[in-house]
């Protein structure tokens, strides 16, 4: 091997160890490569959780269409609907000076 040769195999060695120290370290590459894989995380455990949110309206949006004794249920939870038979009754609650004998 010539001195010209051995010359330009070190020009060559110390740029593809300049490139590579560049890409590893250079404007914080690792760090940037770390904080975008935990980003990714996070975005997948949300799009699961989305999904999951997803999957149990459409069961919700399927009872709604074809169960009516859910649709009752809602209606009498969410709605406070009733029967047409039925008959509310409110009873309050006295308290101890409304009660008979107390003082006013």
């Amino acid at each position: 091997m010539t001195k010209k040769h051995k010359i330009l195999l070190s020009i060559g060695m110390v740029a593809i160890l300049s490139f590579f120290l560049l890409v590893v370290f250079g404007d914080d590459a690792l760090l940037e490569l770390n904080r975008v894989k935990k980003e990714r995380n996070l975005l997948i455990k949300k799009n699961e959780e989305l999904t999951r949110e997803n999957n149990t309206m459409y069961n919700e949006i399927e009872r709604l269409k074809h169960d009516p004794e859910y649709i009752e249920n809602v209606a009498r939870k969410e709605l406070g609907m009733i029967g047409k038979s039925e008959i509310i009754f409110k009873v309050e609650k006295r308290t101890d000076s409304g009660a008979a004998g107390g003082k006013k």
